[in-house]
């Protein structure tokens, strides 16, 4: 008999049969609060009517048009109402189907644009499983081992994990930029470097912001040395951070912009934004793809982004990720195991450590397995596998958060006393 792949691991064990806003019901008629998103994809929630209507509507016209054959409305629609929310400075796109591929494309124009070699990723940043995206991942081992030579050219710098290396926030700063401008010194000069690519919050490497004083260190080291800003928003735009983009809670803006996962509510796509002159250094024939732009998941991005703003979607973030961590907080005053908690808006994660204050991946998986006995899905991450990530839907209300919050106190107690 033919199976799934056994390195796929499902993190619960439900088999959903249908779902709606922030709830997912099982084959077996449970009902689950899904505070996992698909990983940060279900932005609008699961099957918002107006996504699922856009979608139905699409797939009676045409399913596929390929974009660079035949232009279609949604793709146009779509470029258009990400202008409307993108930095000024960013009037091109380039869509493909994932961030792998985004991320991807990113490194080849500023390679191209530059005619420089290197790019500089930064430590913890998970960019993708792709060669060259994983070249770029130090989210884990799991993630770019076993599988060499992959990708050359890439140099990984630290990026500010204070908890960590159990400093103060402006301590790990100064430490980051200063080893960065080490690292332009002795490893990878400018005249060699293309771009820097960074996460506005790490996402598998542990739900970390990136404090805005590092942001705006790496803006202007690229605008002294002539070095592509590569903003990798995949999993922190789109609303996700009580901002459309992560990098807004920073005064900087990205040379190349990365977005897909939360863009079309659970549709594949993908997207690079860039000044038109920075695109057009890309060669011709560097950018296309059979999928990319699929005239489907654009018209389902449209509904997206409609329903973002129509329905106050950043801002409802922005409240209910206050209320969130607000609840988070409590729990850490209770629970000494309970290392740190961070995070921007929707996007919020517990580090789990031992009574030594060691990274403990036992108790952050025992939270995760024993939360779906609660009836709440979370999702672990992290390096060491010591965090649990909380990744509600942009249209969750008080009442879920509140729901959520009960259940995870009840998960949280039931794995320490077990």
């Amino acid at each position: 008999m033919t199976a799934l792949s056994p390195l796929l691991k499902q993190a619960t064990p439900v088999v959903v049969d249908h779902a709606l806003g922030s709830w997912i019901w099982s084959t077996e008629g449970e009902r689950y609060l899904d505070f996992t998103t698909g990983i940060g994809v279900t932005s609008t929630g699961h099957c918002h009517p107006r996504v699922v209507a856009a979608a139905r509507e699409q797939t009676g016209k045409i399913i596929h048009a390929q974009y660079t054959t035949v232009m279609h409305l949604p793709l146009i629609s779509l470029t258009e109402k990400l202008g409307e929310v993108l930095p000024p400075t960013l009037d091109s796109i380039f869509y493909a189907n994932s961030g792998s591929e985004a991320v991807e494309a990113s490194i080849r124009l500023a390679r191209m644009a530059t005619g420089r070699p290197n790019i500089i990723a930064f430590h913890g940043g998970f960019h993708g499983r792709t060669v060259a995206a994983a070249a770029l991942t130090s989210a884990g081992t799991k993630f770019r081992s076993g599988f060499s030579p992959i990708m050359g050219g890439v140099h990984i710098a630290p990026f500010p994990y204070a908890f960590r290396y159990g400093w103060d926030e402006e301590t790990a700063i100064d430490f980051a930029l200063r080893e960065l401008d080490y690292l332009l010194q002795t490893i990878s000069s400018p005249a060699d470097t293309a771009g820097f690519i960074v996460e506005p919050v790490l996402g598998d490497g542990g739900y970390l912001p990136a404090p805005p004083r590092f942001l705006e260190g790496l803006r202007e080291r690229a605008n002294h040395h002539d070095i592509v800003l590569i903003l990798d928003e995949v999993q922190a735009g789109v609303g996700r951070t009580g901002r459309f983009w992560g990098h807004q809670h920073s005064s900087i803006s990205p040379d190349i912009l990365i977005t897909a996962k939360g863009l079309a509510s659970g549709f594949p796509i993908s997207a690079i934004a860039a000044p038109v002159e920075l695109m057009s250094k890309a060669w011709p024939g560097s950018q296309g793809g059979t999928y990319g732009g699929n005239a489907v998941a654009a018209a389902a991005a449209v509904a997206t982004l409609e329903v973002i703003h129509d329905e106050h979607l950043v801002e409802n973030a922005s409240i209910r990720g206050r209320q969130l961590r607000e609840g988070l907080d409590e729990l850490k005053g209770s629970n000494p195991l309970i290392g740190e908690v961070r995070g921007l808006g929707l996007m919020q994660a517990m580090e789990f450590v031992t009574d030594a204050g060691e990274p403990n991946q036992r108790l952050a998986t025992a939270v995760q397995q024993v939360a779906v006995e609660h009836n709440l899905l979370l999702l672990t991450c992290g390096a060491l596998g010591n965090v649990v990530r909380i990744i509600p839907p942009l249209t969750v209300t008080s009442e879920e958060i509140a729901t959520g919050l009960d259940r995870l106190r009840a998960a949280l107690k039931a794995a320490h006393d077990g």
